[in-house]
């Protein structure tokens, strides 16, 4: 059997100057979904990630709150691995920068720098930053205040090493000519070329201010600066430079770096050239993506405007999270968070379309076949189509991963998902269930759904690890060995097993949730005048001819060419009903689906624009406004309003 090919990826080691928040949570999932990704290709796949824990910065903070640094950052960074385990992050190492295993490897590069003539001593005098943990020149400063950072630097003189990086500008600028993939995106491969251009400074690597860091190998005095020591954790966690180098041999060099874009210049610039200085290859490719910026702009923790990805997992699940970070993040650019807009992805993109889809597949199998799946062998109109969208779309989502574009990706996937709600209206299947000729061609299209459901679960697998159990347990479908390549395969579903009807997968979430003073209209605020008149009295029994139920709208959308219209479609017990209405000016779909609203049930059925409505939903109107009545307690569907 031939050897798997290996795949290393790490995210940048974090620093535990507070806990982790929702930015730091996109880098992760990224890393995570391409390393799943990796590994149903059929990778042997290495995930790292770690914590980056010395510095002046950790000494200043830990001292302020009168304890040792080691004790400081050993809380936060069990609250990192708290994070990243309610995420699903599935890494296979976590390295620590106070680790003895890292200590020897930084120390043992060091050394060897500094034996080949590219580490000197001399005195360092230049502004820094302390949160940064970064000198600065005179004219790289911006009004006199750090330029990455925006706070003020001190200036600082000190005995110091420097490491020689200014005598491989020339060899760096080559390497990154030949290997053109080596920086990306082509945005960040574009900045750092006409950075490096400008000329490149020897770097300090050590200091003597502060002694929580490694020391320096042949003087005690001084400590390992932060960059030296942080980045060498890619080769320190394969063991690099010991007798159990094994995963040094095995996975070296890495395939990539997943960094934010705001230290691509330290993964490009000063890694490589410590690499080149010790004789080691370079990583493949260091990938620079975008920010989540809020509408007050990057998120800080010194300007208090972070979002606890925690606070989110509790409101609205893991899966919900890591999709949003994936969607709505496009590849190398910055996105934008709000919670409207990730209760907007949940809503439409996995409620109504892949959670309905499933709810309403697996809802007609049980109905017109008793729970079993039935034969898929006659073709109709409408297959050939969801057929051949089905064998693209795992190629065209393979390419997007491939380039780290996870919001491509998943919208690629989407159109898979979107063909096949298409589909259930275009077949009609309720309408096919009303002839029995037709009981072939019905059990088809069942199947056809199902085997798109199990398609679009695969390709899943990587973004939300959590969903494919929850789908199992609805189609009968296995997917704890599902493989990328099948979801490039048809028919794997098994005529014969059984569906079972179970909660929805991704239940709507009321945008509700985000007020928290609804307003109330008082009766003060009612224009009596503008009341339509009531009409003449009718006796109980008139009454009683309507037959009033509750219903739950499982899909909705615009009817094309009204602008008035919005087409339902409504389950009332096991039956779903097409109810066309006029409200598309007051409701957008995604508002209705998944909502509890009262049907005039036995009314009798009438065409509009060629569409058969089966009822009436009811609603309370003025002029001006409309409101459909919804139903707010956990009544059954069917139940009779009286």
């Amino acid at each position: 059997m031939p050897e798997k090919k290996t795949f290393y990826i790490t995210t940048p080691i974090y620093y535990p100057s507070a806990n982790l928040h929702i930015g730091h949570a996109l880098t992760t999932v990224m890393a995570d979904t391409m390393a799943r990704y990796k590994r149903i290709k059929g990778y042997d796949v290495w995930f790292l990630t770690g914590s980056d824990e010395h510095g002046q910065k950790i000494e200043r903070t830990a001292r302020g709150q009168n304890i040792e640094p080691k004790a400081y950052v050993d809380n936060i960074v069990a609250s990192f691995k708290k994070l990243w385990s309610r995420l699903n992050i599935s890494f296979d190492d976590f390295i620590r920068t106070t680790d003895e295993r890292h200590k020897k490897v930084v120390q043992y590069i060091f050394k060897k720098i500094y034996e080949n003539g590219d580490i000197y001593k001399s005195e360092y005098e230049g502004w820094y930053c302390t949160p940064c943990e970064t000198f600065f020149t005179e004219r790289q400063l911006n009004a006199g205040n750090c330029p990455d950072c925006g706070r003020s630097v001190e200036l600082i003189k000190e005995e110091s090493y420097f490491f020689k990086m200014s005598k491989y500008q020339d060899q760096l600028l080559e390497y990154i000519e030949k290997n053109p993939d080596f920086i990306q995106p082509v945005s960040r491969r574009n900045e750092m070329v006409n950075f490096i251009k400008q000329g490149l400074e020897d770097l300090c690597v050590s200091r003597t201010t502060f002694d929580w860091g490694i020391p320096v190998p042949i003087n005690e005095k001084h400590v390992i600066y932060v960059w030296f020591d942080a980045l060498t954790n890619y080769i320190s966690a394969l063991g690099y430079g010991t007798e159990n180098d094994e995963l040094y041999q095995k996975y070296w060099p890495a395939d990539i770096h997943l960094v934010g874009k705001d230290i691509v210049r330290f993964h490009t610039v000063i890694w490589p050239t410590i690499l080149m200085a010790a004789g080691l290859p370079l990583p493949k490719k260091v990938y620079g993506h975008g920010w989540l910026l809020l509408e007050s702009g990057k998120m800080s923790k010194s300007k208090g405007n972070v979002v606890d990805p925690n606070v989110l997992i509790d409101k609205y699940g893991v899966d919900a999270i890591r999709y949003f970070l994936l969607r709505e993040i496009p590849a190398g650019s910055d996105g934008y968070y709000s919670e409207e807009a990730l209760i907007q992805r949940c809503n439409t993109d996995l409620a109504n379309d892949f959670g309905n889809l499933v709810s309403r597949t697996v809802a007609m199998v049980d109905k017109y076949f008793g729970g079993i799946i039935p034969e898929g062998n006659v073709s109709g109109e409408f297959d050939d189509d969801l057929k051949s969208l089905a064998a693209k779309v795992p190629v065209e989502a393979e390419n997007f991963i491939e380039n780290m574009d996870f919001a491509n990706g998943l919208a690629s996937i989407w159109k898979l998902i979107n063909r096949a709600n298409k589909y259930i209206d275009e077949t009609m299947p309720w309408i096919l269930a009303k002839e029995e000729k037709e009981k072939g061609r019905l059990g088809t299209v069942l199947y056809n759904l199902l085997e798109t459901i199990r398609i679009s679960t695969i390709l899943l697998i990587p973004a939300m690890p959590l969903l494919p159990a929850k789908v199992s347990e609805q189609i009968g479908f296995d997917f704890s060995n599902s493989k990328w390549d099948d979801a490039k395969a048809w028919g794997l579903i098994k005529p014969g097993s059984k569906v079972s009807k179970k909660e929805a997968i991704f239940p709507r979430i009321d945008p509700k949730i985000l007020e928290f003073k609804p307003e109330v209209k008082t009766v003060e605020q009612v224009n009596v005048s503008e009341m339509e008149p009531i009409k003449e009295e009718i006796t109980i029994d008139d009454f009683a001819k309507l037959d009033l139920r509750v219903v739950e709208v499982i899909h909705c959308e615009k009817v094309e060419k009204a602008d008035k219209l919005l087409k339902l479609e409504v389950k009332l017990g096991d039956e779903i009903r097409t109810i066309v209405s006029g409200i598309a000016k007051y409701y957008e779909p995604q508002d209705l689906v998944g909502k509890k609203v009262v049907l005039v049930a036995n009314l009798k059925p009438a065409k509009l624009r060629g569409i058969m409505s089966q009822g009436m939903i009811l609603a309370a109107s003025t002029k001006d406004d409309l409101e459909v009545l919804t139903i707010n307690k956990n009544l059954p569907i069917g139940s009779k309003v009286k």
